[in-house]
């Protein structure tokens, strides 16, 4: 399920949106949840675009049809944005810039290699958000706090 509240687009309609740089990137911020954990879970994406246009978009992980835990939503909402994020730039991902930011020390240090991935359910979605980061120009990833998450995404 999805709830699309803010666009991307330029500032008028078919309006291009300038390209992004390393100081001004594209920036993606997700969230993701069980409740319980492990149970129904949920996430959200916020994206801006170098211009300042924004999107948030919510997901309700319940169609999965078996609990998953808070961890598996977020590596799940994080794919989700970039994947989002990569359909909507189409071949001009390759040359965007693209910042990460999120409250999950485990996904964002996972992602990037620092830490080992134990967990035998989150490999495959490790390594599909690296497989979909790596389609950028460049990626980075920043861990915040988690009252950054709440205000931004209300969860």
């Amino acid at each position: 399920m999805s709830q699309r509240q803010l666009t991307l687009g330029g500032a008028e309609a078919g309006a291009p949106t300038p390209l992004s740089s390393p100081s001004n990137p594209y920036v993606v911020t997700f969230d993701g949840g069980a409740d319980p954990n492990p149970g129904k879970g949920y996430g959200s994406f916020h994206i801006a675009n170098p211009a300042g246009r924004e999107l948030l978009e919510r997901r309700d992980y319940s169609d999965v049809g078996t609990a998953m835990t808070n961890n598996q939503a977020e590596y799940r909402t994080l794919i989700e944005a970039l994947s989002f994020l990569k359909a909507t730039l189409g071949e001009r991902a390759a040359v965007e810039h693209v910042r990460v930011d999120g409250d999950s020390q485990l996904v964002i240090n996972q992602v990037q290699g620092k830490w080992k991935v134990r967990q035998e359910e989150l490999k495959p979605l490790r390594a599909e958000a690296a497989r979909l980061g790596s389609l950028f120009g460049s990626i980075t990833y920043r861990w915040h706090r988690r009252s950054n998450s709440v205000r931004m995404l209300g969860h």
